[in-house]
């Protein structure tokens, strides 16, 4: 499993754009992507101009070669510039602390 978790301050007279090309990002990667297992968008309670992405992959792989060489992906890679604040994205990527405690694990 893989654990993309995206911080992404978007500039303020553009956020009805930015929901309409992540809208596309998010929903084609959990349709389109056999290894996207989640790809969920929140906005921020106390900011209404920032967004967290938590994204997550059956493995790196599925990220690093599938997610990132889609058309969708790069639709967005294309707009970010346009529609974030300079600076305004912060990628962490993770791995689970505990592997042996997924369901798949488990079975």
């Amino acid at each position: 499993m893989y654990t993309v978790i995206v911080s992404a301050q978007v500039k303020p007279d553009m956020v009805d754009q930015f929901l309409e090309v992540m809208a596309e990002n998010s929903r084609a990667s959990r349709r389109e992507e056999p290894g996207c297992l989640r790809f969920d968008v929140h906005r921020d309670n106390n900011d209404p101009n920032h967004f967290i992405l938590y994204e997550l992959y059956a493995d790196e792989r599925a990220f690093a070669e599938e997610h990132r060489a889609a058309p969708h992906f790069e639709k967005w890679r294309a707009a970010s510039a346009e529609l974030l604040e300079p600076g305004g994205q912060v990628n962490t990527f993770a791995t689970p602390a505990f592997p042996g405690d997924l369901p798949e694990a488990r079975s």
